[in-house]
């Protein structure tokens, strides 16, 4: 995350995307009002020379009252100019040495990788619920999960050494995440409920640079969070369960799932495993009763 001199424009990432025309995509947040004009400097190959073109500022809708929001800083590429950088600037003018340079991502195509990633937006809180997030891990591994990536802000001692584990094994990517050291941030998601500059830890924001970050890499992208796993009733994993799926919506480049509260009051004894009372956090294998359905 990196602020721009005006301290109102923070830029995450920038991604190539030629999807529809040949653009910059940078995903970045911006205060809503205040951010009117911002300027795309390329620095294009071979030659070194400078090109500006004002941005197209996509302020994402879902910004719940907040401020701050999640934003699309659209550059239009020159012709003929196959940049590696990029710099976001308020004006088309003036010296680009004093400039922070992004790398422009994806500018390769890659073929996939991975059949699915899961995206969890924010970890924060000094979050320690161990012995869930584990069971959540190894539940995506059956379901065929090869890349978890996960948008860090803090969590607890022994939760760093579980990631550690993970991310040794391959399945876990780091991405760091110190937004509150930018702006002031919620761990509620609206406005009403506590007024700072951007809610539940920019959690818009990171699902946003998860999709781009893994656009050439992965062949679905879910974003849910670390107490939410979709689980098939009649297919065994998931890359069965998709093809199904595809197969009956031909063409389609989203599925929405719909979500079911399985409450922590309610608990029943199986998988009372006496070897895990001394993890901290949620034995999900113990709620395994269903809230009635609220429409």
């Amino acid at each position: 995350i990196t602020a721009l001199k005006d301290n109102r424009t923070f830029i995450i990432s920038p991604y190539f995307d030629d999807r529809e025309s040949k653009v910059t995509r940078v995903i970045g947040i911006v205060h809503h009002e205040d951010v009117k004009q911002l300027y795309c400097w390329f620095c294009c190959q071979p030659d070194g020379k400078i090109y500006v073109s004002k941005a197209k500022i996509d302020v994402h809708s879902d910004r719940f009252g907040f401020p701050y929001g999640a934003a699309d800083i659209l550059c239009l590429e020159p012709e003929n100019c196959d940049p590696t950088h990029v710099s976001i600037h308020q004006s088309p003018h003036g010296n680009t040495d004093q400039l922070p340079r992004f790398e422009i991502k994806n500018r390769k195509a890659e073929t996939f990788s991975v059949d699915f990633t899961v995206c969890i937006s924010a970890m924060f809180g000094n979050y320690n619920n161990v012995l869930q997030f584990i069971q959540s891990m190894e539940m995506y591994k059956i379901l065929g999960v090869q890349k978890v990536v996960i948008y860090k802000n803090n969590c607890s001692h022994l939760m760093e050494k579980v990631l550690k584990f993970y991310m040794e094994e391959g399945t876990v990517e780091i991405i760091p995440w110190p937004i509150n050291s930018h702006l002031k941030v919620s761990s509620k998601w609206h406005f009403m409920q506590d007024e700072a500059d951007i809610g539940y830890y920019g959690q818009i924001t990171a699902l946003n640079d998860c999709i781009y970050r893994n656009m050439q890499r992965s062949k679905f992208v879910v974003l849910n969070d670390a107490d939410e796993i979709i689980l098939p009733l009649k297919h065994p994993d998931w890359k069965t369960m998709m093809s199904s799926l595809q197969e009956q919506n031909p063409g389609t480049g989203i599925f929405l799932f719909e979500n079911h509260i399985f409450p922590k009051t309610v608990s029943t004894h199986v998988f009372n495993i006496s070897s895990w009372n001394t993890v901290p956090g949620v034995n999900i294998l113990q709620h395994v009763h269903r809230e009635p359905d609220r429409k």
